[in-house]
This record gives C-alpha cells, structure tokens and sequence, in this order.
C-alpha cells in the first residue's frame, strides 16, 4: 500500500501523535520513513524580531534534538528512518521532500485553530492538500504503546 512515508514532526504532542500513527503504518505496511523537521524562516519575523545567525544556530540545534528524539522513538519501533531538516515555508519544504523522496503519504499533526484564526489564515492542511501529489494523513488517533511495539 504504501513504500515510503513522510512523516512531519514537530516535537508537539499533536507531532508526537501523528509520528505514532505514522510509525504504525509503517510496520504494518513495511514502508520506509522519512522524518522531517521544517524550520520556519520568514524574512519580515526575522528582521522584527532582530534575529541573527547566532539565534538561527539555536533555533536549528532544537529542531535537531526534536529530530533525535524523533529518531529515537521511530528506532524503538524498529524503524530506521532517514532523518532530513528543511528551512523555509513549510507546505513548500513539505510538498519538496515528498516530491524529492517518491513518498506515498504524508504524515502530520492536525494543530486545531480557532474560528478567527482558521478564517485569518488558510491551514497548512489545506494548502498540503492542494500541492502534494500523494495521500495526506491529518494524524489524531492515539495509538497505544501495545500496538507500536508488538510483532507486526
């Protein structure tokens, strides 16, 4: 069914939720798996908020310990994934990877918006479903421990 999966993580617990449901897929289906970090950079925050290389650098060095930590939970699983992190907008970096890696599927959390929020700004959901090529899972099931680490 499905031979490669991105899976999108965040470290969130809407990011850990969809890496679990992600992961189990993955060893039902015997797919590969991509886990990958986006780094949000937007010129106009950047300049507001004064920042500057040495707090790029910092910014970079918790999204690689939300990757390892990513890592290491996908590796429990008996998984081996291969670990990517991209700067920029995230529905463009997403779409890239998934188009670069042949993924059959995307894997990411659904962060739940307000009403004013969701009408101030289209979801990165929705702007997912327009640009990918392949399946979109929008994770929220909770998938339990006993079902990630028994013989598949």
């Amino acid at each position: 069914m499905y031979a490669k999966i991105l899976l999108c993580y965040d470290g969130s617990r809407e990011g850990r939720l969809a890496l679990r449901e992600g992961a189990r897929l993955a060893q039902i289906t015997g797919a590969g798996v991509i886990l990958l970090a986006v780094v949000e950079t937007v010129a106009g925050n950047a300049l507001a908020q004064g920042v500057d290389a040495g707090a790029l650098a910092h910014q970079q060095a918790d999204f690689k310990a939300i990757l390892d930590e990513g890592h290491q939970r996908l590796s429990a699983m008996g998984l081996a994934p291969e670990v990517r992190v991209e700067f920029g907008d995230p529905v463009a970096a997403i779409t890239h990877v998934a188009t670069e890696t042949g993924a059959d599927l995307v894997v990411v959390g659904h962060h739940k918006q307000g009403f004013w929020t969701r009408w101030m700004s289209r979801s990165v959901a929705a702007a997912l479903g327009d640009s990918l090529g392949c399946s979109l899972l929008l994770a929220q099931k909770i998938v339990e421990d006993s079902e990630l680490f028994r013989d598949t």
